[in-house]
């Protein structure tokens, strides 16, 4: 497969304006990356910007923290569903993980997955806040949990993926579910590094560096 097609292009930035997603949109087009990935409030402008086009739109939920209750969680996942995406990327509750309140953890990524049982949905572990023994744990409870990806992190916590936190991950994923690797993510050859160790998505703002071999200013 191509770069291109590994990319979920990104921007979830506070300050994206209604230009930034549209101009967001045309360079996927352009590039003919797998997707768009923007905040709820933006799916429904990615689907017109979008349509007549393979490129997917993927929303982040519970974004960036996590913290907030399954039943906003549900609720921000069914209207983005409404709203026309194809993709949900949830951010888990870190707190509850690391309070070993594994099957609230669990609970909440099986509430979202039975709305969207025909949807992709990626379990966000930001695992710049977890050990090793946590990152093994929330993959564990996402893949019982019927997620269909896991992923390293938000890009706003205080670190992005790691090669050795994806091996971690893949440990427990192996060929049952899939793993996206984000932040920090900014040129062909980490892309292509991330891709060996068999990860299967990149969410990234650099995408266009990426598959052109130029070096990107951004920050995710």
């Amino acid at each position: 497969m191509k770069l291109n097609k590994y990319i979920d292009h990104t921007l979830l930035k506070p300050t994206a304006t209604k230009d930034d997603i549209k101009q967001l949109c045309n360079e996927a087009k352009k590039e003919d990356f797998f997707s768009v990935c923007v905040n709820s409030s933006f799916v429904k402008l990615a689907k017109k910007e979008l349509k007549n086009t393979d490129v997917k739109i993927c929303s982040v939920i519970g974004f960036p923290l996590g913290a907030m209750s399954t039943k906003a969680k549900v609720y921000e996942a069914k209207r983005a569903l409404k709203d026309g995406a194809d993709e949900i990327d949830m951010v888990i509750n870190v707190g509850l993980l690391k309070s070993k309140s594994f099957k609230k953890v669990k609970n909440e990524i099986r509430s979202i997955k039975k709305v969207m049982p025909k949807n992709t949905l990626k379990v966000i572990l930001e695992t710049c806040y977890l050990n090793k023994e946590e990152i093994l744990k929330g993959s564990e409870l996402a893949l019982n949990a019927k997620a269909d990806f896991i992923k390293t992190s938000t890009g706003f916590g205080t670190g992005g993926a790691t090669k050795e936190d994806v091996k971690l991950m893949k440990n427990v994923a192996k060929d049952k579910m899939k793993i996206k690797a984000s932040g920090g993510i900014k040129d062909t050859k980490t892309a292509q590094e991330y891709i060996a160790l068999g990860v299967e998505r990149l969410g990234t703002s650099s995408g266009i560096a990426i598959v052109s071999g130029t070096k990107s200013e951004s920050d995710y």
